[in-house]
């Protein structure tokens, strides 16, 4: 209780307040016990808002998009205004927009990791085929007790990860799931959470090679001697080759894959195809030091 006074002393003050900490350490028990006492002792207006849909959900509150009024219904109201021109989709996009996109925009293309059901022309590097090469990979190194680290909410990453680790007969171990939102900070604080756990995996799959950064920095300043997992991760940007040790990473041709995004795009404007194109490419594993045998 002496730090919630101690929080409230300083918001009082006008002071900002800046809570952090590994998953599991109570961040949103404390920032819920904050905003009970503003708002009913001090009779505070209070807005509880995340980034995060989920992170926006558990605590009661909305998402810093929707409290600053940009939503689906907003983004909508301005695809309207445009005319004459192409999009290039990168990522997940809700399926709510993808029928307003297609008819406001004379051509619409995606590139990502996790494929459409033939929605719209896109370039794909399938997310379960790259964690699959990975997983494949990590087994033939001897290793089992494989943990994942990154998002598993509609994630190709993720399917591929746990199934094939059922394809080789491997129980899925719920323990070795870390879901995240696939940044360096969350992998760093993950990292510390396994470092903290009794049966720690021996290799450990991030979904991107940011995650893995965070993995390896924890690692580094860890003093578990001994404790030496592999990491390999998927993407392999530039910093993968600059890490210690440097990350093995499965690659993905993210210049090809805006290069046949943008023909695509093209073609379609001259209307050279109608049907919905899918290209294809594939990805590659990079060897180099962040994974060794059991």
């Amino acid at each position: 209780m002496a730090l919630i006074d101690d929080l409230i002393n300083d918001i009082k003050n006008k002071q900002s307040v800046f809570i952090t900490g590994a998953t599991g350490v109570g961040k949103t028990t404390i920032l819920l016990q904050l905003y009970d006492i503003l708002k009913e002792k001090l009779k505070l207006k209070i807005v509880l808002t995340s980034t995060i849909g989920m992170n926006a959900i558990n605590l009661g509150g909305v998402t810093i998009h929707r409290f600053s009024g940009i939503n689906t219904q907003t983004d909508i109201d301005y695809i309207k205004t445009i005319k004459d021109t192409g999009l290039i989709i990168l990522g997940k996009c809700p399926l709510e927009l993808i029928p307003v996109l297609k008819k406001r925009y004379v051509a619409v293309s995606g590139i990502d990791r996790n494929p459409t059901d033939h929605l719209y022309d896109e370039v794909v590097c399938n997310g379960a085929t790259a964690a699959q090469k990975a997983i494949e990979y990590l087994l033939s190194l001897g290793h089992t007790n494989i943990a994942y680290i990154g998002d598993c909410t509609y994630e190709s990453r993720y399917i591929g990860y746990y199934q094939t680790l059922l394809q080789h007969k491997i129980s899925l171990n719920h323990n070795n799931i870390y879901p995240t939102n696939q940044t360096e900070q969350e992998g760093f604080d993950t990292m510390n959470v396994i470092l903290s756990s009794e049966n720690k995996p021996t290799a450990i799959f991030c979904a991107n090679d940011c995650t893995a950064l965070g993995v390896l920095k924890a690692l580094k300043k860890s003093r578990k001697r001994g404790y030496i997992p592999s990491v390999i991760s998927i993407d392999n940007i530039d910093m993968a080759q600059t890490t210690t040790p440097m990350l093995t990473t499965i690659d993905i041709p993210k210049q090809e894959m805006a290069h046949f995004a943008i023909n695509l795009l093209l073609d379609r404007k001259k209307g050279m195809h109608t049907n919905n194109v899918r290209i294809e490419l594939p990805c590659n594993l990079v060897i180099r030091e962040s994974c060794s045998y059991v």
